[in-house]
């Protein structure tokens, strides 16, 4: 099964399985859930970029000297 790859929780697999082995298999509850997947995939993504945002500023305000003073510390420390 590809769902691990997809990033399915253990419990959503429990749940597709589950509707596959009782046989009451609809292909628009399997759709609701791998919608509701998608939108948890997406929102990871929106966070990520988020992430990726403040990391690229971090960096991009130290000049990576043999000084003591480091901007990046100095944002983890405030962020804390």
């Amino acid at each position: 099964m590809r769902c691990r790859q997809l990033g399915f929780s253990i419990e959503e697999i429990r749940t597709l399985l589950s509707l596959v082995d009782d046989g009451n298999m609809s292909c628009a509850e399997v759709k609701s859930l791998t919608e509701e997947h998608l939108q948890d995939v997406q929102q990871k993504l929106a966070d990520l970029h988020k992430l990726e945002a403040v990391l690229i500023k971090m960096v991009s305000e130290c000049s990576g000297s043999e000084v003591p003073d480091c901007p990046i510390i100095d944002t983890l420390y405030a962020a804390a």
